[in-house]
């Protein structure tokens, strides 16, 4: 029953009959109204609670704070029932007794849906055309749980801030960023990542994103002309290199991290790696592979570029050391708090070898003149005061269940998929094994289509179009892929609660064939 009330409430939150900042009626006279019992209520509250659309607001109630977009609603076989209240109408649709209501129909346009995953390399402006496509549910990675935001710890950080700010702190200040927030950043980087850092050689920027910018240009200036990446990797931090005129030679990625070996034969002297948690088949960089990755750093006079991109987020296994730990002299360490905090926020940190640290701040100050003051010394507060390691405990365990629920409902819906680094992150990767119709295959999209080559890009994509099309955002393994690579998908779970994770997996399981005999 709270089953069914949740999923009313749900339909009536996303096509506008309890908009954003309504406040639901007090659990006691809901079920009142409904002729259920209280716990009816209560229940159904907390599962729209942990999907992100209601909060409690103490005294002000539950109120509903988040709805789905680009749904359209299409009454099903249910019958109405006549309404008491006004919020009660939007729940009140009645079940047979003893039964769940059958749910209503969902129907998802996406103008232009087909042109965002199509066999090739995307564009450059695919990750804005995939933000702006309306969707119920968006498992695509990289987004962290926005609404999980400390606000009323960001609130008293930036009023203390405020209330002791000397007036010259509201000027130019330094490139390389505030020294309160350089600080904070170098101890947290000791006590979270094992890291030393002199506050003076950090360098605070807006986001991993100008960090690869800046290094980019920094890296031009040498001489660089290549920056090899991870195959797969990152679609957009590869998109970032080519903008600022580097090449981005592929280097595979096995089970134990990027194959060194590989690496030296592009002949490329840097290389672009994420150790701690590999977007986006999650392994670790292993030992063995670490000291063949410094061997070369010394040999080839190479540098290595560490994104250190989620490496707080862990579950499963202890805490991996930085790159930059071991080999501080032949690595740029950079890192953010966008899968921390917000990417909103666009900070973030660089820490480089001696011989790149003065063209960064130089690069840096001709730039911007240096990151945003205010923001930077509200973080710093909030990692001084342990404000900021408190919000990552909570996020833990949130994410955890998240994830479990994940792999449960991949167990169920993508029967023979792979699932891939499920020990720490904020996403997972699922791969697909070959066409061939035999036990434990999986087809690609039941919607019809022409013919393909087996091949990562024709299958994955269609895939994800079929997702999208049906109100689910993924992203394709292909579109981080150079190489040749099976057919896969990029799931991210921290933006929704345990039942939406679970039922956008279910949806996209309705999008392709299933083997004979699966349920």
């Amino acid at each position: 029953m709270s089953q069914w009330l949740a999923t009313r409430l749900r339909d009536a939150i996303a096509d506008g009959r309890l908009p954003v900042g309504v406040r639901l009626p007090p659990s006691r006279v809901l079920a009142a109204e409904l002729g259920v019992s209280r716990g009816v209520v209560t229940e159904a509250y907390r599962r729209l609670g942990e999907d992100g659309h209601v909060a409690g607001r103490g005294r002000a109630g539950t109120v509903v704070v988040a709805a789905p977009v680009g749904v359209t609603t299409v009454p099903g076989p249910v019958t109405a029932a006549p309404a008491t209240g006004t919020n009660a109408a939007a729940a009140r649709t009645t079940a047979p007794a003893g039964a769940t209501a059958a749910p209503r129909q969902r129907r998802y346009e996406f103008p232009g849906a087909g042109e965002l995953f199509v066999p090739g390399e995307p564009g450059a402006g695919v990750y804005d055309a995939l933000r702006a496509a309306p969707a119920r549910i968006d498992l695509s990675p990289g987004l962290p749980d926005l609404a999980s935001f400390p606000r009323a710890a960001w609130l008293r950080a930036e009023r203390a801030v405020l209330a002791s700010l000397p007036a010259s702190a509201l000027g130019y200040g330094d490139p390389r960023g505030t020294p309160e927030l350089r600080r904070a950043v170098a101890d947290w980087l000791a006590r979270i990542r094992g890291v030393r850092a002199d506050p003076a050689e950090l360098l605070i920027v807006s986001g991993t994103a100008q960090a690869l910018g800046l290094v980019t240009r920094v890296l031009h200036a040498d001489g660089v002309t290549e920056l090899a990446v991870e195959d797969p990797g990152s679609l957009g931090a590869r998109q970032h290199l080519r903008a600022g005129g580097l090449a981005t030679p592929p280097v595979p990625v096995d089970a134990e991290g990027v194959r060194v070996d590989a690496l030296d034969a592009t002949g490329a002297r840097a290389v672009l790696v994420t150790p701690a948690h590999q977007f986006p088949m999650g392994v670790v960089l292993g030992g063995e592979r670490r000291r063949a990755l410094m061997r070369w750093a010394a040999e080839r006079d190479g540098l290595v570029v560490e994104d250190d991109y989620d490496a707080e987020h862990r579950y499963d296994r202890p805490p991996v050391p930085a790159l930059r730990a071991m080999l501080p002299d032949r690595v740029i360490y950079a890192g953010s708090v966008s899968k921390l905090l917000a990417p909103a926020l666009r900070i973030g940190w660089v820490l480089a070898p001696p011989k790149y640290r003065d063209a960064l701040v130089d690069a840096k100050r001709f730039m911007d003149l240096g990151s945003a003051a205010l923001p930077q010394l509200v973080l710093a507060r909030l990692m001084g005061t342990g404000a900021l390691e408190r919000h990552l405990r909570l996020l833990r365990g949130r994410h955890r269940q998240r994830r479990d629920a994940m792999i449960a409902a991949i167990g169920r819906h993508l029967p023979g998929a792979v699932v891939h680094g499920a020990a720490a992150g904020l996403h997972l990767t699922v791969t697909f094994p070959p066409r061939g119709g035999g036990p434990g295959t999986a087809p690609g999209p039941a919607a019809p289509g022409p013919a393909h080559p087996e091949s990562a890009g024709p299958l994955d994509t269609r895939l994800a179009a079929a997702a999208l099309a049906r109100g689910v955002k993924t992203h394709p393994l292909s579109w981080h892929a150079q190489l040749p690579c099976p057919p896969g998908l990029v799931m991210g779970y921290a933006a929704g609660g345990p039942g939406t994770v679970a039922d956008g997996v279910r949806i996209i399981g309705g999008a392709i064939g299933r083997p004979p005999g699966a349920r």
